[in-house]
């Protein structure tokens, strides 16, 4: 094998919070939650190989918000975070497959750091665990902890706190985004919720039961996610719309929302509906993702 072809591959899903409270913000600014988070089948694309420096080369459909600042990427922060951790001498190239929308809240750069740091871990033979990845991660974006882990969970303080969750039931995602980033710290220093409660979540049984659930739980953020982007109000009143949505939220801090189906084929005939109508929004037709990413080899 030559020593730059890639070799290992890891899956970076999008991140869903299937709801969001804001229960309190520390002295130093963080403000701190209560999430339950999901992950999606579908996902962006970490590959990386052997290699004398350490470079990172974006690609994909969403990769043009990214190009030009490779350097100051989550991805390469967390590379020489974790090189640096423990002494590693060797370089890796990297690519990243952008699939998700840039600064859309559904995790996509944590999602990409955190498969970086496992993939890196791999690569470099550094023995850690994901306690270890999860430390070095939360110094860089408070969503990578969770990320690693990679499976539902509840999220909180300030993303440091992550325990795992029973799998969600089977149903469609349909994930819209209407093509403008939002800054997550804009919308959180404009969120006026700093006291909500935590939940006590109760694991559903089936589609109807998660829905029931979440249903008496919200995202903090939505107002203020709203205000960053008057277009979030327009995509979630046209998936509240949509036959056979039984809940529409905004993910994080926005602008990505999403639909909740009991299957694929009334999702798909929601998606249909919306690309006819809104010709510039981004929408993907997923599912939840039952198991952790695995390390790919070739």
């Amino acid at each position: 094998m030559r020593k730059n072809e890639i070799y290992l591959c890891l899956d970076a899903p999008a991140k869903i919070n299937l709801y969001l409270h804001i229960t309190g913000r520390r002295p130093d600014g963080y403000h701190l939650l209560d999430s339950l988070v999901g992950f999606t089948e579908y996902a962006d694309r970490v590959f990386a190989s052997p290699a004398d420096e350490l470079s990172l080369r974006i690609q994909g459909a969403h990769s043009l918000g990214l190009q030009g600042n490779e350097e100051d990427n989550l991805i390469m922060r967390s590379a020489r975070a974790l090189r640096d951790s423990f002494g590693v001498r060797e370089g890796a190239a990297l690519t990243l497959e952008k699939n998700l929308p840039v600064s859309s809240g559904i995790g996509g750069g944590s999602a990409d750091a955190a498969a970086a740091l496992r993939l890196l871990a791999r690569l470099w033979k550094v023995d850690v665990n994901d306690r270890d990845l999860s430390d070095i991660g939360l110094k860089i974006g408070s969503d990578i902890p969770v990320c690693i882990v990679g499976t539902p969970s509840k999220m909180s303080g300030v993303g440091e706190t992550v325990h795992p969750a029973k799998p969600l039931p089977n149903c469609a995602v349909l994930l819209v985004n209407g093509g403008e980033a939002v800054s997550t710290s804009a919308v959180f220093g404009a969120s006026r919720h700093h006291s909500s409660e935590s939940s006590n979540w109760v694991p559903p049984d089936d589609f109807e039961g998660l829905v029931s659930n979440l249903l008496p739980l919200r995202n903090d953020l939505t107002e203020a996610a709203q205000q960053a982007s008057p277009v979030i109000r327009e995509i979630l009143s046209v998936l509240e719309k949509s036959e056979g949505c039984a809940l529409a939220r905004v993910s994080g801090s926005g602008g990505t929302c999403f639909g909740l189906f009991a299957d694929l084929s009334q999702g798909d005939v929601a998606q249909k509906k919306i690309e006819r109508l809104r010709n510039g929004w981004w929408s993907v037709l997923t599912e939840f993702r039952a198991l952790r990413s695995e390390i790919k080899q070739s």
